[in-house]
């Protein structure tokens, strides 16, 4: 390479650095701003985080306080405190009906379950569990059978448990084979679980009828 070669070359370079810090002192900020921004945020995030843990934590822990109050009164009105939200609320409302029903007060709990049963804000598995909690305290049977027909179809959460306490109505009303009928309908299930299992089948051994092969044991 010649002298007038290498010259050439340090110019371009020097032209190339006064370039660049140029364009840093131009633009530099919108990169200091751009890490700001990045860094800002990750931090807001995580402080955002570590706030709703800690809002849980609270929630969770005045949950237990009032589950261990052992009178219902004073258990619904440690509970009527608890500031929840989401599934922190639906669990708040599950404890009130069940205090309720504890006291006796059986309209009250089946009306703070229907009231969760229809709460939008919540995940709908609460709603569904709800209902059928619902279903099952409502002692008017021209009311209860409907809603736990409904709650009996293929596909629903809680369709199995709803078709046992259908074949225990039809007992009570004096119609053991339809209720044979839904005991082996629930035995032959892929989806029974274990326990609901174990009672399907002692049911129908004390109506005297062999139980079917139950899907758990194919």
């Amino acid at each position: 390479m010649s002298d007038s070669d290498s010259f050439i070359n340090e110019v371009t370079e020097e032209v190339r650095r006064d370039q660049l810090y140029g364009y840093l002192k131009r633009y530099g900020w919108i990169a200091v701003l751009l890490i700001v921004v990045l860094v800002g945020g990750a931090a807001w995030n995580e402080w955002n985080k570590a706030q709703a843990a800690a809002k849980a934590q609270a929630t969770g822990d005045a949950l237990l306080d009032a589950l261990g109050q052992n009178d219902p009164e004073f258990r619904m009105a440690a509970v009527a405190e608890v500031e929840a939200e989401g599934s922190a609320a639906a669990v708040t409302a599950l404890i009130t009906a069940a205090s309720q029903q504890e006291g006796g007060d059986i309209p009250a709990a089946v009306a703070t379950l229907q009231a969760l049963a229809v709460n939008t804000d919540v995940p709908a598995i609460y709603n569904e569990l709800a209902a059928f909690k619902a279903a099952m305290l409502d002692p008017d049977p021209t009311t209860r059978r409907p809603s736990l027909e409904a709650m009996a179809q293929p596909g629903a959460p809680f369709a199995l448990l709803a078709q046992e306490q259908l074949a225990l109505a039809d007992l009570a009303a004096g119609n053991p084979d339809a209720a044979l009928e839904r005991l082996s309908a629930i035995i032959e299930d892929a989806g029974v679980t274990r326990g609901l299992l174990v009672r399907a089948q002692t049911l129908m051994v004390a109506l005297g009828v062999e139980p079917p092969v139950a899907a758990l044991e194919q």
